[in-house]
């Protein structure tokens, strides 16, 4: 079958016949709901599916963000002087920042296409389509987004999902998808590393108390780490640190600003430093939206 989430529920009845009917989340509904046009575009644009599935469930927050669920945008494209289309405002890196408009997702799907089409981009079509790891990072690198863990993130979701499928015609063999289904049952974090910091990026449905067992940390010395006052579900696709976080900032960022779907919190995760100091250097800042953040 073509469409990997059959696959897998196939595949799961087979390996696990006791287990009930797969619900898919939110993520794995909008796979199922786009792959067919993320193939289409790495054909017709070169650009691996698994990218471009990827940052759309990272960008739009599996479609329901409010760029993608009012103004059908997926991938967090921002105006720039060439868009002459609708437009809405919205606080990401800086307060009221205007963003591009589309009728359709579809339509958002192959303005991002293209917009990776662009100059800057260009590098990367000199690797392999699938080459996702490589990828993941020349974004970053040519700056598609500032998050300093935007290539972790996006690897994490194509290796939860096995989005790297779709990059090859042929995908994987059944047992190379028993032992990933497996993998994922059993839901192993490779550990990351950024600014001398150990981190894991957490998945949908992640607590605190899970992570720490997996890492054989007490819970509340996990959540210390993470700022984190009790267990709770964790944001998908943000930083769990398994050391003591920064009290400052990464070099060159003196200021940011909090981002729909953000808190302080998550941007004290993003930057891999202490809620308390951003706090000390904030101590009128609302916690929403638009509040621009001291972090020097």
């Amino acid at each position: 079958m073509n469409n990997i989430l059959l696959r897998i529920s196939a595949l799961l009845l087979l390996f696990f016949p006791a287990s009930p009917v797969l619900c898919l989340n939110p993520y794995e509904e909008y796979i199922d709901r786009y792959c067919s046009l993320a193939v289409e575009h790495q054909t017709e644009y070169g650009i691996p599916a698994s990218i471009t599935l990827a940052q759309g469930l990272l960008e739009s927050a599996a479609g329901r963000s409010t760029l993608a669920s009012e103004g059908n945008n997926h991938f967090g494209i921002k105006c720039h002087k060439e868009w002459n289309g609708e437009t809405m405002l919205r606080n990401d890196d800086k307060p009221d920042e205007c963003f591009r408009v589309y009728n359709t997702p579809e339509e958002s799907f192959r303005d991002h296409s293209l917009f990776l089409r662009r100059t800057r981009y260009l590098r990367l079509f000199d690797l392999d389509v699938t080459d996702y790891k490589g990828w993941a990072k020349g974004l970053r690198e040519c700056g598609y987004a500032t998050d300093p863990n935007y290539a972790a993130r996006l690897i994490t979701i194509i290796e939860r999902y096995a989005l790297y499928t779709y990059d090859s015609a042929g995908g994987q063999n059944p047992e190379e998808m028993a032992a990933y289904i497996h993998s994922m049952l059993v839901s192993s974090h490779p550990v990351r590393r950024a600014r001398g910091l150990h981190y894991v990026v957490a998945t949908p449905g992640d607590t605190y108390a899970a992570i720490a067992k997996e890492f054989n940390l007490k819970p509340k010395e996990l959540m210390a780490y993470n700022d984190a006052d009790k267990d709770r579900e964790i944001k998908a696709w943000e930083e769990v640190y398994l050391e003591k976080k920064h009290d400052s900032a990464p070099d060159g960022i003196s200021t940011v600003t909090i981002g729909e779907g953000e808190s302080l919190h998550s941007v004290a995760q993003r930057f891999g430093m202490s809620m308390e100091r951003i706090k000390n250097l904030n101590p009128k800042a609302k916690d929403r939206p638009g509040t621009v953040l001291r972090l020097h």
